[in-house]
């Protein structure tokens, strides 16, 4: 069994819900013509990016599979400052949100 029959890529389907693909020419097609962002904010000279990952960041370990991601950039390098990772649309949806606000209030201390 191949690493893409353990652990498939993902795509969208037509109503936003991951699909698993396993031929990874469909795949690599679809990640380059399709926009995976969900969610960008700019807070306090920090970047906040929301993306459909399409690759399970669960790595196989049991429950949903993990495929979006909100991450903060920025800082005095302007590298990654923050990660949180989500199993649906919604949770990545409202994580965004959540982390924004807490950038916002200075609750995450990055300042």
């Amino acid at each position: 069994m191949s690493f893409n029959m353990l652990y498939p890529h993902y795509i969208l389907d037509e109503n936003g819900e991951p699909v698993p693909e396993y031929d990874l020419h469909v795949w690599s097609k679809w990640f380059e013509e399709h926009d995976r962002r969900v969610a960008l904010d700019m807070v306090n000279g920090y970047r906040v990016s929301t993306v459909f990952l399409s690759i399970d960041h669960n790595f196989g370990v049991e429950g949903k599979p993990i495929l979006w991601e909100t991450m903060i950039f920025g800082g005095s390098d302007g590298d990654e400052c923050y990660c949180e990772r989500y199993s649906s649309l919604h949770d990545a949806q409202e994580g965004h949100k959540r982390i924004v606000e807490k950038l916002q209030s200075g609750e995450l201390g990055l300042y």
